[in-house]
């Protein structure tokens, strides 16, 4: 049976189910000026190597969801990889304007941001994005294709269609957005994941399952009332909603970045970003026959950093290094 919601504030491993991950770097940088800004986005740089990795988180989430790949990148091989995550506007520590969000405003943030850091030479980094932000790496991808060392793009798509049936797609667009009790967010939020891993005993063994584990980090999130809120996500899910990328705009995309150097990665049991999409993004990148790399996870959800972190080591530093070589 899953802990409630009481008995995950009271585990003992609550309180650092944020790992405690010391950043090389840390602050904030104001951006948009001109753009409707300019606002603050907070970031921190892990690892002091000379692979340069840029992950992108999606909708809702902060910065520290890329905790695993952090520690496995940044920290246990800190003298490798330098890795950048951060908080998209409208999350965490980042601020928080109410304007109209896009994906292609987001992606200018980050290009400023990397001008910030010095990150600008030439396919010099390895950009990562899961399901808005992957959204937000195709942008960043076509704006700037010259710096892609190599372009991850996880559970995500070009553009939101409808793939369930209209009455069930407006049932689940609806339900995101209807106030919940926090039990019943939490149960929802789980249907996100595979069933399989969640009932599997915690992985980092101080919960019963990685489902208590899940929950206790979806828990602290929504805990914190000034990082996560209702108008950021909103604002946020506009941006993810709205996104399209053309077929001919990813065969621009693919071209300029390098068929070779692209991957993509989803679950065949994703319900947020269903798994035709993948299907379609592939297809409009040109395709396997081309030369994009697909990774299939038979059975597994959206958040496959999480429920297939071995893998997903394993599958990144092999594209890591067969596009260091080119």
């Amino acid at each position: 049976m899953p802990l409630t919601f009481a008995e995950i504030v009271e585990h003992p491993a609550f309180e650092h189910v944020i790992y405690e991950l010391s950043p090389t770097k840390k602050g904030t940088l104001a951006v948009a000026k001109g753009r409707g800004g300019p606002f603050n986005i907070a970031y921190e740089i892990h690892g002091t190597g000379p692979i340069h990795l840029v992950w992108i988180m999606g909708l809702g989430a902060f910065k520290w969801y890329w905790q695993r790949q952090t520690k496995d990148f940044g920290h246990d091989q800190n003298g490798k990889y330098s890795c950048l995550i951060f908080d998209n506007r409208g999350m965490g520590e980042s601020d928080k304007p109410v304007m109209r969000y896009s994906t292609f405003e987001m992606a200018k943030d980050i290009l400023e941001l990397l001008e910030h850091v010095g990150w600008t030479s030439s396919r010099q980094i390895h950009l990562v994005g899961i399901s808005m932000g992957g959204m937000i790496a195709q942008e960043l991808a076509l704006l700037e294709p010259e710096r892609i060392a190599s372009l991850t793009l996880l559970s995500t798509a070009a553009e939101l269609i409808n793939t369930i049936g209209y009455i069930a797609h407006l049932r689940e667009r609806i339900n995101i957005l209807i106030p919940k009790s926090i039990d019943k967010q939490i149960a929802e939020i789980k249907t996100r994941v595979s069933s399989t891993w969640l009932a599997e005993p915690d992985s980092d063994g101080e919960f019963p399952t990685n489902g208590d584990r899940f929950a206790a980090q979806e828990l602290k999130k929504r805990m914190d009332i000034k990082g996560f809120t209702r108008t950021g996500f909103i604002l946020q899910a506009i941006a993810a909603a709205y996104h399209k990328k053309t077929p001919k705009q990813l065969q621009e995309l693919a071209e300029r970045v390098g068929r070779e150097r692209i991957q993509v990665m989803h679950g065949t049991a994703d319900n947020l970003i269903t798994f035709p999409h993948a299907e379609i993004l592939v297809q409009n990148l040109g395709g396997e026959e081309a030369g994009i790399t697909k990774h299939i996870f038979e059975g597994r959800g959206h958040y496959l950093p999480l429920e297939e972190r071995k893998e997903f080591k394993r599958l990144m530093e092999g594209m890591i290094e067969k596009t260091e070589a080119l």
